[in-house]
């Protein structure tokens, strides 16, 4: 296919044509500059509907077209892609493997690129793939757990290290790790074993030292937070609550809701905070051990904003005993009054309690009879005064 030619060489050809001299003809302009006349007649055919000088579809409303129909043929690959994945995904009792779908889907027209992008998936492993659908490991892995699998029928007393050694005689050897895994993937325990339960994971380790030690006080505002995350069922399902309060004035100054316990949740709660209290440089953010706050996005939000990170034990429950105290005043007035349908009712109801109720009508005792909200804006003045 021959290349275009230049957008500036069409204008001046069309400009040389159109102040032609008398008797020189727009045959004659096309052979001086190389072109064939229905080109140039083409061209200056577009440069008067370009100009609008003759009705038509100019260039700009052209390009436009295809650049609104090629979005439109991308959208109906996608939505054709999430579509089979959907159907494909639902089906029971089938493995799910993707690059089949994409094989599939490609053979029906819808480009690799397409198909992978949506299925986030990378297209050099499915390249791979299709040379060797299945690799060396997969079916010395499918030998081994065939020979688990036979042993494990005719003895279904023998645990995962007899297992081996029955392999090891139909001439199938692996690792006692790796029968481990195996009969761990399929659930092929020993039939005297014990019972073995599925809540029993351990927290991980502390990214921050105990830096407040059950000392629930601070002299100025911003100088220690403390954090937690609660839940709640619902009809449609349970709602997730990760707040921030000052201990200074018990104030909560962030928080964030979600139908889900990540680490976002956390994080939202956080920046939340930090754009409400302005200055928080140095101040202190204790939580307890759940892995929302020891994840990597919480840490990166601390060192961020320059605040500083502290946690309590495992298990103990006083370590944060001031946040705690503000769950249980929330479970009492809020969750428990009534059976809530949605969770976009129960958000409102949090809402509604903590900044209406809490912070401005909740008087609390050590406060001197005062609500949050009063407490820092008298304080507050008062230093400003002094």
């Amino acid at each position: 296919m021959p290349k275009p030619y230049p957008q500036e060489f069409r204008d001046d050809v069309v400009r040389v044509a159109r102040d032609r001299g008398d008797g020189v003809t727009i045959e004659q302009v096309a052979k001086d500059f190389g072109v064939h006349p229905m080109t140039l007649t083409r061209w200056m055919r577009r440069a008067d509907i370009d100009a609008g000088h003759r009705p038509g579809v100019t260039s700009t409303e052209s390009a436009v077209l295809r650049e609104a129909n090629k979005r439109i043929r991308l959208l109906e690959q996608e939505n054709e892609v999430l579509r089979r994945a959907a159907a494909y995904l639902s089906q029971a009792n089938l493995p799910k493997r993707l690059y089949p779908l994409v094989k599939e889907l490609a053979a029906n027209g819808v480009p690799v690129a397409v198909s992978c992008r949506v299925l986030k998936l990378s297209r050099q492993p499915y390249y791979r793939w299709l040379v060797c659908p299945v690799t060396d490991a997969e079916l010395t892995w499918a030998y081994r757990a065939n020979a688990l699998f036979d042993a494990h029928g005719e003895d279904p007393e023998f645990g995962y290290r007899f297992l081996v050694g029955e392999a090891a005689l139909v001439e199938v050897s692996m690792c006692e790790r790796t029968a481990w895994r195996i009969c761990r993937d399929n659930h092929w325990w020993s039939v005297f074993g014990k019972k073995r339960g599925r809540n029993g994971r351990r927290s991980g380790p502390p990214v921050h030292d105990d830096l407040v030690l059950r000392n629930f006080t601070a002299d100025t505002p911003n100088q220690l937070w403390l954090t937690d995350i609660t839940e709640h069922h619902t009809t449609e399902g349970k709602l997730y609550l990760c707040a921030i309060k000052d201990v200074y004035s018990g104030r909560i100054v962030g928080y964030s809701i979600d139908s889900r316990m990540k680490s976002r949740l956390a994080v939202a709660a956080l920046n939340s905070a930090v754009a409400r209290r302005g200055d928080v440089a140095d101040c202190i953010v204790h939580s307890d051990r759940g892995s929302q706050f020891r994840s990597r996005k919480f840490v990166h939000a601390l060192n961020m904003h320059g605040l500083v990170g502290s946690m309590g034990k495992v298990g103990a429950c006083g370590d944060n005993a001031a946040m705690e105290s503000f769950f249980a005043l929330l479970q009492r007035n809020v969750l428990d009054r009534r059976r809530w349908d949605t969770r976009e009712q129960l958000r409102i109801a949090i809402i509604t309690w903590i900044e209406r109720t809490y912070h401005r009508r909740r008087r609390q005792a050590r406060l001197g009879r005062l609500t949050p909200i009063e407490y820092e804006a008298i304080i507050i003045d008062a230093a400003t005064a002094a």
